[in-house]
């Protein structure tokens, strides 16, 4: 699905970072506090900020490799938890 070092600890304080698998989406972002980062996960097609609010589920993990851990374990437990989503979102988007 997605490797830690495709996304250094310290390059999410500067930018967020994105990606998809198997139609499940993903967003990192520093939070306010800049302390914390919280992920996002939705179903494809969109972009994140035109996904609307209540198809996104968040969590916060401390902006540490330790947080970076947790966050990819997250990813992997709510993919596994929603997959007939995922892969239903797969198959509705769109193709060039």
């Amino acid at each position: 699905m997605i490797d830690k070092k495709l996304i250094p600890v310290a390059g999410l304080k500067r930018e967020p970072f994105s990606g998809n698998h198997g139609g499940m989406r993903y967003y990192f972002c520093v939070d306010e506090s800049k302390e914390n980062f919280l992920v996002f996960v939705y179903p494809e097609p969109w972009c994140f900020e035109q996904t609307p609010e209540e198809e996104k589920e968040s969590r916060s993990f401390p902006l540490n490799e330790e947080g970076m851990d947790l966050a990819i374990e997250w990813l992997f437990q709510k993919y596994e938890e929603k997959k007939e989503i995922w892969e239903q979102a797969a198959q509705n988007t769109m193709h060039n």
